[in-house]
């Protein structure tokens, strides 16, 4: 029977994609027409990383790049060598900067968002009393979908500049990554929604009628709602309504502007993703969202994903053999040093370091309660260490084989998604060399072994 070619095995171990799937990150972003990348995916599965090192790429290729992220870890910041980011772009220092780019970063406030759009589309008076206002106070720091929607709005104002020539947008960590395209729709259904026209009524009527109607179509709501909620807060949230009356309508006229931007040629988004089976069956729910959404899907990003360049030894053969080094009462098909142990002179001889080796008496193998004198055999030892190193590359091997199986579930639902798999790399990344290593890998769409 013939040996495979281990070129044949290793592709076995870690198939590569067609080049038809392979995801070609450089094109993407060195196209002028790609004014926006968006990067989403769920929780700890790379995103801000992956938005970091797009952009370091692009600006050393020659594009004035932003990257907006929206993670509270600043990870982001510690990478590109920043002390701090905050809601102004602060450019980057130490890139390659010779084919004329440039690289900038920030993070999104959502408060201090808010608080902009309230001091741009109102006169300063009206804008004070908004900023006072204690419901509008929690409101910008915390009301549900706020930070999706603030997002949106900075996303907004960045394109609106033209100052970029990409944007690199980094969504929220959370496992709804996609929130942010629903929060125009749910800021809208909440202005247009019953309860604020009639907190605002008595605000349009106006006078005694505006008292009138307010002491007789809200009698029974105020009621309710003031044992809820109090009185106090009753009032802040009719004096913030009667505020914000005339900037409701740009906030959804914005909103819908963003996202006809998404939607737009000149955007493209990349899932994120780990090879595991919760991250790509959260992948194949963003790619399925984005569908429906109509919003331009460039590929799936899958990082750590694992390698080796020892693919034509299998778990299988590896795991033999580490159980052939830890007891040499097995019998070794291999020949060569194996043959002398089990040689009458190893077994049968009273000096041979096997037989004064005690047995363990609880019926353990003896790799697992190693004799004390094994040190003095060296040949054991080595023995020893490598069967541990074949243990290791048969639990690699596993992982590889798992991974892939996962992948291919995607791969087979979703055929028409590019795919650029990242190598696993030993330790997080850090640092301006780390994030350009990334990005190398990402251009390269296939994981190299390790």
């Amino acid at each position: 029977m013939s040996r495979p070619d281990p070129a044949q095995a290793h592709d076995t171990a870690r198939p590569h994609l067609s080049p038809a799937r392979v995801l070609d990150i450089d094109p993407l972003l060195a196209d002028p027409g790609t004014r926006i990348v968006v990067c989403c995916g769920s929780g700890g599965v790379g995103k801000t990383t992956t938005a970091a090192a797009l952009g370091l790429r692009a600006a050393e290729r020659g594009r004035k790049v932003v990257v907006l992220t929206i993670d509270p870890a600043r990870r982001l910041a510690q990478s590109m060598g920043i002390d701090s980011l905050d809601n102004t772009p602060r450019r980057v220092k130490g890139i390659d900067d010779s084919a004329g780019g440039e690289l900038h970063a920030m993070m999104l406030d959502m408060k201090r968002t808010f608080d902009e759009i309230v001091e741009a589309h109102a006169d300063p008076q009206r804008a004070a009393a908004i900023l006072g206002n204690p419901f509008y106070q929690s409101l910008s720091a915390g009301f549900a979908g706020t930070q999706e929607y603030m997002a949106m709005e900075k996303l907004g104002q960045l394109r609106a500049r033209d100052e970029w020539d990409l944007i690199v947008v980094d969504t929220p960590p959370s496992r709804s990554a996609l929130d942010f395209l629903d929060a125009p729709k749910r800021l809208g259904s909440f202005l247009d929604g019953r309860l604020i026209r009639v907190l605002l009524a008595p605000a349009k009527v106006g006078g005694r009628a505006g008292m009138k109607f307010l002491n007789v179509g809200m009698s029974m709501m105020t009621g309710v709602l003031g044992k809820l909620l109090g009185g106090q807060l009753l009032k802040d949230v009719q004096t913030f309504v009667a505020a914000m009356d005339s900037m409701f309508g740009g906030f959804r006229t914005r909103a819908d502007a963003t996202y006809k931007l998404l939607q737009a040629p000149g955007t493209a988004f990349l899932v994120v993703a780990a090879p595991e089976r919760d991250a790509l069956r959260e992948a194949a729910y963003f790619v399925e969202r984005l569908a429906a959404e109509k919003m331009p899907l460039a590929g799936l990003v899958l990082n750590r994903v694992h390698g080796s360049n020892a693919g034509q030894l299998s778990a299988e053969r590896a795991l033999a053999a580490a159980e052939n080094l830890e007891d040499p009462r097995i019998v070794d098909q291999d020949g060569g040093k194996a043959g002398l142990r089990n040689s009458h002179e190893t077994y049968g001889s009273s000096d041979s370091p096997a037989s004064a080796a005690p047995a363990p008496d609880d019926g353990s193998p003896t790799a697992v309660d190693p004799p004390a004198d094994t040190a003095a055999d060296p040949e054991r030892s080595v023995d020893r260490l490598t069967a541990g190193l074949l243990r290791l590359h048969a639990d690699r091997m596993h992982l590889i084989a798992r991974e892939q199986r996962t992948r291919d579930r995607f791969t087979a639902l979703h055929p028409e998604v590019a795919v650029a798999e990242v190598a696993a790399l030993p330790g997080d990344v850090h640092d301006l060399a780390g994030l350009r290593d990334i990005g190398d890998r990402l251009a390269t769409g296939r994981p190299e072994p390790a």
